[in-house]
């Protein structure tokens, strides 16, 4: 059974939505500076799409993420703490993460999408793998048995 079998049941898939999306907000709010301003702009714009266009997008790419992060999580169960080996491996992690984004992005019709995820691609890999230890820490809540 995957990442996407057993996160994305019936039964669960709302409450781990949520609390992604609870993540992600808690990521941007603890951006600083001018690249901190620049994600809080475009997240901004992105919630301006239409209401729930955030947990909605959770919601479309969450079961290719857990597809890509399902060899990392299993080596990291294998070795005895997934949350640990993901963050230590935040690099790795990152990359499987960018680049179910990076085909999502190229094939969407929305300009603002293309264009505000263009411009912070470069910064990216950063971000995302500060998010990784929040992001293990959510999925190890729904992977307990």
């Amino acid at each position: 059974m995957g990442l996407s079998d057993g996160l994305l049941n019936p039964t669960k898939k709302a409450m781990v939505i949520e609390d992604c999306c609870n993540m992600i907000e808690g990521q941007l709010a603890s951006k600083s500076g001018m690249s901190g301003i620049a994600l809080k702009t475009a997240f901004a714009a992105l919630k301006g799409v239409k209401p729930g266009y955030i947990p909605y997008v959770v919601e479309q790419i969450l079961p290719q993420c857990f597809t890509a992060l399902d060899p990392i999580w299993s080596q990291g169960v294998e070795k005895g703490n997934p949350v640990e080996y993901l963050s230590v491996n935040r690099s790795d992690t990152a990359d499987a993460l960018l680049g179910v984004t990076d085909a999502r992005v190229k094939n969407s019709n929305r300009q603002i999408v293309r264009g505000t995820y263009e411009k912070l691609r470069g910064s990216a890999k950063k971000h995302v793998e500060e998010a990784v230890p929040d992001l293990a820490k959510v999925i190890n809540n729904y992977t307990k048995v």
